[in-house]
């Protein structure tokens, strides 16, 4: 989608966001693209209807004996999805589709590709699989499989592939048992029952012996690279030879993740934070390296003193007193700052407002939301250790830290002086004031995201920027669940 001429309101972005406009119109398309139907409109009524987009569509593959079967039964106990494999297929359906599978079966003859694309196509077609979502277990196998499921329109999320090394495979294979009651599969070595009428009535399913486990082995893996080369893009390798408990982490916090969206995105970034939390610095670091707009509170209100405009000219008592400019002069200059073209065009990153939750609504309420909200927090000893120890050239006007940057030469050291804000008692009272209103405002900014700001800037900088490339948080707006 080609970027409009001109930058949209800031509403209307916000409100695009919010109901994920851009991900619904991207999915809409790609549904028309795959089915084509003769009537676009009447179907696409009927797929808002019917569909949830948001379920889970997941195939979970891998070699024989490397858990498809435990952790496709585990995806569906968590996400409430329907699990789908050969087993099922089979043994729930009496379509003339399942019947004709079922003659080849009694044969002893392969199943076609195409029939089991066919099946597949049908049991996903109902209404439980489109409303749920849905866990498909062991398919496809090769090329052939995934392009049949391609061409009927069945294009999973999720890829997630388990892997271990053949010896491992082949022992756990000879140490599986079944529960033919729950139908839960357990193992001597890795996952004994300790119920023990469980232990009692395990057998041991008819599973391959370690010869023809050799033979399936060896055509995975000649297969699975151009499985591979089909579902890079959605594709998850998970290694298999770990505590089942990791595997299953790891498979659900797979599956759960949404990819990035290729929507327009305006970054619109908020640092809350202690003084000496270190906002300023990843605030500048962050604006050059996105070109976004670095927007701080306090600079913002001397530049308009300092251009004599009208709000200027009414904030301007209160800065030479020290006394709290009111907010709505603050939200005044702040609203016409980031209506500009510049922060509607580039994106704006802005620290030093708000210091409360009643500022944090004021802020809202002029329809300024930002889409990335961070907290930066530190110990207080950090604080004062931070602060207490920056000193002024009054000549140079360069800054100097005691510990941290000290003064290169003594005659430089000798006439530095201290800002009246970094004196002990001071900072105590500005972070005694912050304290006292954090907790209600990282309670409104519910999505944000929380930083710990007691190390090195550059790796803040690294969980900062790594949370501004993630998918917008989905956050339910009222009125649309």
């Amino acid at each position: 989608m080609d970027a409009p001429a001109r930058p949209w309101p800031p509403p209307l972005g916000t409100y695009a966001e919010e109901r994920e406009l851009f991900r619904l119109l991207q999915n809409m398309l790609k549904e028309l693209l795959i089915h084509k139907p003769n009537d676009p409109i009447e179907f696409m009524i009927d797929h808002l209807k019917q569909h949830n987009d948001d379920a889970p569509r997941v195939c979970v593959l891998g070699p024989p004996a490397s858990g498809k079967t435990t952790v496709a039964r585990w995806l569906c106990k968590h996400l409430g999805a329907i699990r789908i494999s050969r087993e099922t297929l089979l043994s729930k359906g009496i379509s003339a589709l399942v019947k004709e599978a079922k003659a080849y079966k009694e044969r002893n003859q392969e199943i076609p590709n195409e029939l089991w694309a066919n099946l597949i196509q049908k049991r996903l077609s109902n209404v439980d699989c489109i409303k749920q979502g849905w866990i498909l277990e062991g398919f496809p196998e090769n090329q052939e499989q995934a392009w049949m499921l391609q061409s009927s329109g069945i294009i999973p999320r999720h890829v997630v592939v388990l892997y271990a090394s053949d010896t491992v495979l082949i022992e756990r294979n000879s140490g599986k048992r079944l529960d033919p009651i729950t139908e839960e599969v357990y193992h001597t070595t890795f996952d004994w029952p300790t119920d023990p009428l469980v232990q009692q009535r395990l057998v041991k399913p008819e599973d391959l012996s370690e010869q023809d486990m050799s033979k399936k082995l060896l055509e995975y893996h000649r297969n699975f690279p151009e499985v591979f080369q089909i579902y890079q893009k959605v594709l998850k390798l998970i290694n298999a030879d770990q505590p089942s408990m990791d595997v299953l982490s790891q498979v659900l916090t797979c599956v759960r993740a949404r990819h990035r969206s290729a929507a327009p995105f305006t970054p619109r970034v908020l640092f809350c934070g202690p003084p000496g939390s270190g906002k300023s610095l990843q605030a500048a670091l962050i604006a050059q390296k996105y070109s976004l707009v670095n927007i701080c509170c306090g600079q913002l209100l001397k530049e308009a003193v300092a251009g004599k405009t009208k709000l200027g000219e009414l904030v301007k008592p209160y800065l030479d007193s020290g006394s709290p400019v009111p907010d709505n002069l603050v939200l005044k200059i702040l609203t016409e700052r980031l209506s500009a073209l510049d922060c509607m065009t580039s994106g704006w990153v802005l620290s030093g407002f708000p210091r409360d939750r009643g500022q944090g609504e004021q802020l809202q309420n002029s329809q300024i939301i930002p889409n990335r909200v961070f907290f930066f927090h530190l110990p207080h000893e950090s604080i004062m250790e931070r602060l207490s120890q920056r000193r002024v050239d009054p000549i140079t006007g360069e800054r100097y830290h005691s510990i941290f940057r000290p003064a290169p030469t003594p005659e430089i050291q000798a006439r530095l002086r201290q800002n009246p804000r970094d004196e002990e008692e001071n900072i105590k009272q500005r972070v005694e004031t912050y304290d006292r209103n954090a907790k209600d405002l990282e309670d409104f900014y519910e999505d944000a995201f929380y930083v710990n700001a007691d190390q090195d800037p550059h790796v803040v900088f690294e969980f900062i920027e790594s949370c501004l490339i993630k998918p917008i948080p989905f956050k339910k707006v009222k009125g649309l669940e």
